[in-house]
């Protein structure tokens, strides 16, 4: 079984050193927020993760969830695991304060989430959507739901769930059928079926609080007559206490791939009882906040098993023995050389760190910008940062869930044959990954997100926003001989994406296929910008701290190596991607579909 050791000096540097968390909070009035209580949190958050989370990990996969009489049963240790998880108070640490949360913000909720994710995605998935929950009904619920249903959310003993996929709806929700009946007393009788619902059913809490989106009788069609329902898997009684099964029932478990011990539910609503949250016919609305807050914290799931498949490579590549090292340094007394003596071997090492730990950063620095777009004194600084997580959510989402997916590949690739079977556990890896690259919107999806409603639908407003950060770097760093090597390239890359967007934009206005044909190319090239901005960002933090002089000297010096490795051998692969798109959308539109084969 693969041990998972949570990597605290690698969030510490990200989080710390690069991204000044401390001095974010304090900009935000949270000086509480300081480093110690942050190192403090993570601590105990890696001990959780280490020793009760990640045993859970293999049994939950090789027995996986269960559909049985009595409802679905979650792997071994799973119910044990998320108990404690709530008795410690975790499960409420960004919950609001009025509810009985912590008060920490979201932000911060991140890095403690990568410790858990990594250590057993599949179980954190029975949580992950509760905080979206609580999210989506802080914002737009009534004071008597909030009362009612947030103190339990926020403290863990109740998990909330996010109903939208139907049979003949995924992507086009304005297909959705589930309906909605008006009742005397305020509340709704909701029916209809839902697949693909993450956590929909299961043993680990007493009550599941479905948000279901779904249609009034009077309801525009499309996706302007949606409205969202609360409908709770067992309705209250007077003290506030779940009780009487609703009309909510789990009808399939879905059979996948990977995360086999998260229960991916196929759920049938059948004149359940629920309640609106927010106006009628503005469900979609509503939804999207909960809906991006997971795609933020989905690509928090790659970069999560991303490190563990990283970890399991590197141990593994120290311990086996293979061939004769070419450089001559072998170790004589034994038969052979470990392989990470090995050059190729070395290239695929490097190229997990280089993204991981790029996209550590990359995906921190989104979940700070959530926090700052809400709680920030300043409105036009609030609004500044909701711009910002507004561009880098979709790229968070896509580019670091594809990052994840080379990357546990890889893991396997440096087994070798004993990666392909599964005693050795780290297939699991990349099984768990691929979902991330579908599920909270396609990574197509995300892209066409990108370029079409973020870049293009605000004028190219967001775009200026994100160059106009990475240019200012540019310029800041300029002046610094040790920087050249990265600035240089950098300022380059941002100059040929900047006319790659008006290039795009303007065929766009030509030729509607220019957008979809572009978008996956061009959410590539900016994902690479992006890390090529995070590396150079913690170049100029290692150049500077061994100027200064550290005890860590051998730390600093592999994060200027690693970036180095970064722009030689993986920023090139971003010249492919604005090749790519720069060929616009004939090719991809050339044959007929009867063509295709």
């Amino acid at each position: 079984m693969q041990t998972y050791n949570a990597p605290l000096r690698e969030i510490h540097f990200a989080l710390h050193e690069v991204l000044h968390a401390a001095h974010h909070y304090e900009e935000l009035g949270r000086a509480d927020l300081d480093r110690e209580f942050m190192d403090s949190v993570l601590e105990g958050a890696a001990r959780f993760a280490e020793e009760v989370v990640a045993p859970t990990n293999q049994p939950g996969d090789e027995v996986g969830a269960r559909l049985t009489p009595d409802g679905v049963v979650t792997p071994p240790g799973f119910r044990e695991a998320y108990q404690q998880f709530v008795a410690d108070g975790w499960a409420a640490l960004c919950g609001p304060e009025q509810f009985g949360g912590q008060g920490v913000p979201e932000g911060f909720g991140g890095p403690v989430g990568e410790l858990l994710v990594s250590a057993n995605q599949s179980w954190k998935m029975y949580s992950g959507l509760t905080d979206s929950a609580v999210l989506c009904l802080e914002k737009h619920a009534s004071a008597a739901l909030k009362d009612l249903y947030l103190p339990r959310l926020v403290s863990g003993e109740w998990t909330g769930t996010m109903c939208l996929t139907e049979p003949q709806a995924g992507t086009d929700l304005g297909l959705l059928k589930t309906r909605a009946e008006p009742q005397a007393d305020g509340s709704f009788l909701v029916t209809g079926e839902k697949i693909y619902i993450t956590s929909g059913e299961h043993d680990v809490a007493e009550n599941i609080i479905h948000l279901v989106l779904a249609r009034l009788p009077d309801a525009p069609p499309g996706t302007r007559g949606i409205s969202l329902f609360l409908v709770p898997k067992r309705l209250l009684n007077s003290d506030g206490e779940a009780a009487v099964s609703n009309g909510v029932r789990c009808t399939r478990l879905e059979e996948k791939m990977g995360i086999h011990g998260s229960a991916t539910c196929a759920m049938s609503f059948e004149g359940a009882r629920g309640w609106m949250v927010g106006e009628p016919n503005a469900g979609l609305r509503c939804m999207f906040v909960m809906m991006n807050h997971a795609r933020l914290w989905v690509g928090l799931q790659g970069l999560a098993q991303a490190e563990r498949s990283r970890q399991a490579a590197l141990s593994y590549a120290r311990d086996r023995r293979q061939g004769r090292a070419a450089r001559g340094n072998s170790a004589r007394d034994q038969a052979a050389d470990q392989i990470i003596d090995h050059p190729d071997v070395r290239r695929m090492l490097l190229t997990q760190k280089a993204f991981v730990e790029g996209c550590r950063v990359l995906t921190f620095l989104g979940g700070l910008q959530m926090d700052k777009a809400r709680y920030h004194p300043d409105e036009k600084e609030r609004a500044r940062a909701e711009d910002l997580l507004a561009i880098l959510t979709p790229i968070v989402k896509a580019f670091v869930t594809d990052m994840a997916m080379e990357v546990t590949s890889i893991g396997i690739q440096v087994h070798g044959g004993c990666g392909y079977v599964r005693d050795t556990g780290v297939e699991q890896f990349l099984r768990d990954t691929r979902i991330a690259c579908i599920y909270e919107g396609t990574n197509g999806i995300q892209a066409l997100d990108l370029l079409g409603r973020k870049v293009l639908g605000s004028g190219g407003q967001m775009a200026r926003l994100l160059g106009g950060l990475i240019g200012a770097f540019c310029q800041n760093h300029a002046g610094y001989e040790e920087m050249t090597e990265f600035v240089a390239p950098l300022a380059g890359l941002l100059k040929e994406w900047s006319e790659a967007t008006e290039q795009v934009a303007e065929r766009a206005a030509r030729d509607p296929d220019e957008v979809s044909a572009s978008a996956v190319d061009y959410l590539q090239l900016t994902g690479y910008l992006c890390l090529a901005w995070c590396w150079a960002k913690m170049a100029a933090v290692a150049i500077a701290t061994l100027r200064q002089g550290t005890d860590e000297r051998s730390f600093y010096e592999a994060k200027i190596a690693t970036a180095r490795f970064f722009y030689a051998r993986l920023l090139p692969r971003a010249e492919a991607h604005l090749d790519a798109l720069q060929s616009g959308a004939g090719t991809v539109m050339a044959l007929s579909a009867e063509q295709l084969g």
